[in-house]
């Protein structure tokens, strides 16, 4: 545990950021063989560059490449509560 004045990155002990505590990538499927359904979702946060983070989307058919779309966002924070969300929606939708 690092104290207010030491550096926990320089010390080699885990810092407290959000991408530590919080699932940073998630994995679902939506098969249904009466439909010839056989779908993927990923996301995964990413940090960026400048100190942001950003949520990376991946989806299609399973044993096909897919789309994939990202979206920046200001800190990890927000990328996690948007990758909750969408989540929270495509189980909803039937994946799991």
């Amino acid at each position: 545990m690092c104290k207010w004045w030491q550096s926990c990155r320089k010390s080699g002990a885990a810092s407290n950021s959000q991408l530590e505590i919080f699932p940073t990538d998630l994995q679902m499927r939506r098969v249904d063989p009466a439909r010839n359904m056989r779908r993927f979702y990923r996301m995964s946060i990413q940090p960026d560059l400048f100190g942001g983070a950003s949520l990376v989307r991946e989806w299609g058919r399973i044993g096909y490449r897919g789309q994939m779309m990202s979206e920046p966002h200001a800190d990890e924070g927000q990328a996690v509560t948007a990758l909750m969300k969408l989540a929270r929606a495509k189980q909803r939708r039937g994946y799991a």
